[in-house]
């Protein structure tokens, strides 16, 4: 649940970004209003006035998060073109190998435990949403009467898994030829 609409200001969306920020650099779990707070020139009533709960500000933050994901799996989607889930497994690992880019990977990685581990609190259902924004963008790339078959389906949830387990890879051990090589691997297998 985010802050209601009418607390929705030009200043709730710059802290709202400057916390974002924050939360790429420390992560979540541990997330403590008064460093935060310090950190972005706010106070801890502030945030807790604009976003009604520390559960409220890490909502915010996971939507917020998503939004970048979204952006992400939609430039993918562009880049893809139609009926080649080859292609647009390919599309999505180029940018998730990228550097720049593991922050925001890190902070995935970091909530989808988190979901997983208090299915309750305020990352309920990140992990598998997740799931089904990346599913639908690998479906996307796959010939419309394939994408409604359990085969479709199959073939999509193992390069998702494929994925995935690349980038918990590389977020461990920063070995981006590896993994890369793994993906490839996988990628030239399914497609013979």
């Amino acid at each position: 649940m985010h802050a209601p609409e009418q607390r929705r200001s030009p200043r709730h969306e710059e802290l709202l970004e400057q916390a974002y920020q924050y939360a790429l650099e420390h992560g979540l779990a541990d997330l403590s209003l008064r460093p935060l707070a310090t950190a972005i020139g706010s106070s801890p009533r502030v945030l807790l006035f604009l976003f009604g709960s520390k559960d409220g500000l890490i909502r915010a933050l996971l939507a917020r998060a998503r939004t970048d994901e979204l952006t992400v799996l939609d430039r993918a989607r562009a880049e893809t073109g139609h009926d080649d889930l080859a292609t647009a497994a390919r599309a999505i690992w180029r940018w998730l190998r990228a550097e720049p880019h593991r922050p925001l990977l890190t902070l995935w990685a970091e909530s989808y435990a988190q979901s997983l581990a208090h299915p309750d609190g305020p990352w309920a259902d990140f992990a598998r949403r997740t799931v089904e924004d990346w599913l639908d963008i690998l479906g996307s790339a796959q010939p419309a009467a394939r994408r409604r078959s359990k085969t479709g389906i199959a073939e999509r949830t193992l390069a998702l898994s494929v994925l995935r387990g690349a980038l918990l890879d590389l977020l461990a051990t920063g070995d981006a030829e590896r993994t890369t090589a793994a993906v490839e691997h996988h990628l030239r297998l399914s497609s013979t």
